[in-house]
């Protein structure tokens, strides 16, 4: 088995890496967590997914193709620019929500249904509001998160914050919890 070949790319995808790279942004998804997370949202017929940190819409591609079409997705970024660009690609499409927002303070005013899966792919649901995220999962949901292999573009200081989650999300009893040393390093979680 090659994990390399990965023939079902989304059709927006080459768009968006062509857009990333016009405008410098340098913390894209890798092609391994969007092939991830579109077979985990497949696996959610007629569910619901919350992505946090929509950055450019690179990892947004892949849970969208994923989703049948009674399927909904909220994805927010507190970056004008960037959700912008997510909503020149996405904005038509009725089963997402696109939401430029600081993260710390959606999370802590949704009031809404619980996610059959989300992806916390910034600060806000990953080292802070940690339990108020959790929260917002079904049980039998699912919690992912990548970047927790030591990466290049980490600020000094910022291996204590991955170790302090790992160690956070293992002690939690309401989780099963599988580390994937693959991709950029990837925990999946599911709420019991």
């Amino acid at each position: 088995m090659n994990d390399s070949i990965i023939l079902d790319i989304p059709k927006v995808h080459s768009s968006i890496v062509r857009k990333s790279e016009e405008i410098g942004f340098t913390m894209p998804s890798d092609l391994y967590i969007g092939s991830f997370l579109k077979t985990l949202t497949a696996s959610k017929p007629n569910g619901r997914f919350l992505e946090i940190g929509t950055g450019i819409g690179l990892s947004l591609s892949w849970m969208i193709d994923g989703m049948d079409t009674d399927s909904f997705l909220i994805s927010i970024d507190n970056d004008q620019q960037l959700t912008a660009i997510a909503e020149n690609y996405f904005g038509d499409d009725q089963r997402v929500e696109l939401i430029c927002e600081n993260g710390t303070e959606w999370i802590k005013g949704y009031t809404g249904e619980k996610f059959d899966l989300i992806f916390a792919d910034a600060w806000p649901g990953k080292y802070s509001e940690i339990d108020e995220v959790l929260d917002l999962i079904k049980v039998g949901g699912f919690y992912i998160v990548d970047d927790m292999t030591k990466q290049p573009n980490w600020p000094e200081g910022h291996e204590e914050n991955v170790k302090s989650l790992v160690a956070y999300l293992e002690k939690r009893e309401d989780l099963t919890l599988t580390k994937l040393n693959w991709s950029t390093g990837v925990i999946m979680a599911v709420k019991n």
